[in-house]
């Protein structure tokens, strides 16, 4: 999709980039192997004070399921950091996200681990959850897709199941703004195709 093409369209007070509505995205674990999660970059992923606060205080219920070279680094520097103001997970070694453990060759999370299994009730940080939609904020909440090449196969998966990136992440949507805000934005959708 070029930038020329892209529109927005508001719902309540979040602007919603057509990225959302008319790309498609599926992922395919198989094939990219979590890779969203050990992308290499000095910054994990962003998080909110609240959401620091939160992986602070359950760190060692997540020690059981991650890696020893993860667990020291837990204890000695913390869950998260901070970068210009900005809150981010930490990461090992520039890489991995501190809280990634592998199932076989998969990188996984052991926060969503850890919520699956009953012990925690946060899944994990919003930004992660919504991946391939980033949210950034001008006032209100902008919403766009990030596709980045680690995600290739994930798009094809998508275009072959006709997945729009929106109905990918309607888990992580409905979390972050409600059923209701979710329903607005399908509505819209349809009239946009009318």
């Amino acid at each position: 999709m070029t930038e020329g093409n892209v529109y927005f369209i508001k719902i309540e007070n979040v602007t919603v980039s057509s990225t959302i509505i008319d790309e498609y995205f599926q992922c395919d674990l198989q094939k990219c192997k979590g890779a969203c999660c050990t992308i290499e970059n000095a910054y994990g992923a962003p998080i909110t004070i609240e959401e620091a606060n939160i992986l602070e205080s359950i760190k060692e219920i997540l020690y059981k399921y991650l890696p020893e070279k993860h667990v020291e680094l837990l204890k000695k520097y913390g869950s998260f950091e901070v970068h210009k103001g900005s809150y981010h997970t930490r990461t090992f070694e520039d890489r991995e996200c501190v809280f990634v453990y592998y199932d076989k060759d998969i990188a996984k999370c052991a926060i969503e681990k850890a919520y699956l299994e009953g012990e925690i009730d946060f899944r994990k940080p919003i930004s992660c959850h919504l991946f391939p939609i980033r949210k950034i904020s001008f006032g209100n909440d902008v919403l766009r897709a990030e596709f980045l090449s680690i995600c290739e196969d994930a798009i094809k998966s998508g275009l072959d199941s006709k997945i729009p990136v929106y109905e990918f992440c309607k888990e992580s949507l409905i979390r972050l703004y409600g059923i209701k805000w979710f329903e607005k934005l399908k509505n819209a959708i349809n009239s946009l195709r009318r």
